[in-house]
């Protein structure tokens, strides 16, 4: 894995890293897909859109697809019909946990649970 290492788009500075790495994975869904994807292992669309509660097929879709090019995620044809995908997380993605937990974890010491509705 050490020669799959990402493209830093402003080399030189000591806040790069951080602010590269939070704009490949910052986007408001990304984080908790991974999320679920550590937790679960490979999963289809549909339970995925269960997991992730809140998010539309459309950024949904539009995620996995984005997190596919980046190299975190890969999609594989599980059955052609009907055509059910599966997502897992690549060994780039899986590398990932360490700092996705610390999130969870620091969320649960510092955030407020939310309201009941």
């Amino acid at each position: 894995m050490a020669d799959q290492r990402l493209e830093v788009w402003c080399a030189g500075k000591d806040w790069c890293p951080i602010t590269t790495t939070t704009t490949l994975i910052g986007r408001k869904w990304h984080p908790v897909i991974l999320h679920r994807l550590l937790e679960n292992g490979p999963l289809g669309f549909n339970d995925l859109k269960t997991e992730v509660d809140g998010i539309s097929s459309k950024v949904l879709s539009d995620s996995l697809e984005d997190l596919e090019e980046k190299g975190f995620i890969t999609r594989h044809v599980v059955n052609d019909k009907p055509v059910r995908v599966s997502y897992e997380l690549t060994d780039l993605g899986e590398s990932l946990e360490v700092v996705i937990f610390a999130m969870r974890d620091w969320g649960m010491e510092h955030l407020k649970p939310p309201e009941p509705t």
